[in-house]
């Protein structure tokens, strides 16, 4: 049994295996311009970001009902239980499905049956991430917010994803003081593309609580200092930042120096169908290509419970401590 983790940086559509999107193709009467499962792996090859993304907002056509989200979520969670997953903090893309005329009702009700089972099932508890589009605008986000509030009891906090460049974290400032003011946790994507500005706009702006990739920190010793000395974690995504051509090779990337001076990284999978791997699959990846031993590995799992949004009460409290036990137990023979 792999390392028991928490995942708090995964994409629910990026979990999109190409089998699914047939089946769901083919109940809900949508045309998928590939002959079948085989011609759409081939589709995975991506020059940058906005590649994938044009790929994974069409794949998206599938998903109409309640039942398509409810079964994308049971079949992560299948695989993200089997992948040693004890806990999952679970983004998703409202803005994505409203254009295509899917309410948010629909999406948020299909993935929450998935999750609401999750711990029986499972074996894995689960916090629901909703995520604005920063390549549309701050009132889009705002309207997002506001279509929301009927279903804020089942999400924990917002995030902000989609294409970076030219984007900066400060455009949706108005819409993170008024999700805070709900009471929802802050975090949002910046330095995966974006220079290591967006990151310090990011805290300092939106005052996130957790930063996702955060990559090119390391690009600015200053902010690396801050990052260590107030513990904000990152939710870092290796085989993503190959696949999307951040990092040539996933033997330069540099999570092995991050640990070194001693940032709260945490290793995560992101879009895991389009990257070629879950989330221990990455483990095992930074393991072999990066030489991250054992007692980093443990390390990696440590930090992944401990920045995990589990306090909102006591028996959060006590579930992540269970889980931090978990991985302090776990032998690696």
């Amino acid at each position: 049994m792999p390392i028991p983790k928490a995942e708090l940086h995964l994409h629910i559509e990026g979990t999109l295996e190409p089998e699914l999107a047939f089946a769901l193709a083919a109940r809900n009467h949508v045309e998928l311009p590939y002959a079948d499962t085989e011609e759409l792996r081939k589709a995975y090859l991506f020059e940058d970001l906005q590649s994938f993304l044009d790929l994974y907002y069409s794949l998206m056509a599938v998903l109409r009902t309640e039942a398509d989200f409810e079964e994308l979520a049971d079949a992560y969670l299948t695989r993200a239980a089997a992948q040693g997953v004890r806990h999952a903090e679970i983004f998703f893309d409202p803005q994505a499905h409203i254009a295509r005329g899917v309410p948010i009702g629909t999406v948020i009700e299909g993935l929450s049956r998935a999750l609401e089972r999750s711990e029986e099932r499972h074996g894995v508890s689960t916090r629901l991430i909703m995520c604005f589009l920063r390549d549309q605008s701050a009132e889009s986000a705002m309207e997002t917010l506001e279509a929301a509030r009927p279903h804020l009891h089942r999400i924990i906090g917002v995030g902000l994803d989609s294409a970076e460049v030219g984007h900066p974290p400060a455009k949706f400032k108005e819409v993170y003081e008024a999700a805070a003011a709900l009471g929802l946790r802050l975090v949002a994507h910046a330095g995966e593309e974006g220079p290591p500005a967006y990151i310090t706009e990011a805290l300092d702006v939106l005052r996130v609580e957790r930063v996702d990739h955060g990559l090119r920190c390391m690009e600015d010793p200053a902010l690396v200092e801050r990052l260590v000395r107030e513990r904000v974690p990152l939710t870092l995504c290796p085989l993503s930042n190959v696949r999307l051509r951040a990092i040539d090779m996933l033997e330069d990337h540099p999570l092995a120096r991050m640990l070194d001076a001693g940032l709260m990284c945490t290793v995560n999978s992101d879009d895991p169908a389009y990257f070629g791997g879950y989330v221990d699959d990455t483990f095992h990846a930074v393991h072999e290509a990066l030489g991250i031993g054992q007692e980093q590995l443990r390390t990696l799992a440590r930090n992944s419970f401990e920045a995990a949004f589990l306090d909102r009460d006591a028996a959060d409290e006590e579930l992540r401590a269970r889980y931090l036990a978990e991985v302090e137990a776990y032998s690696f023979d």
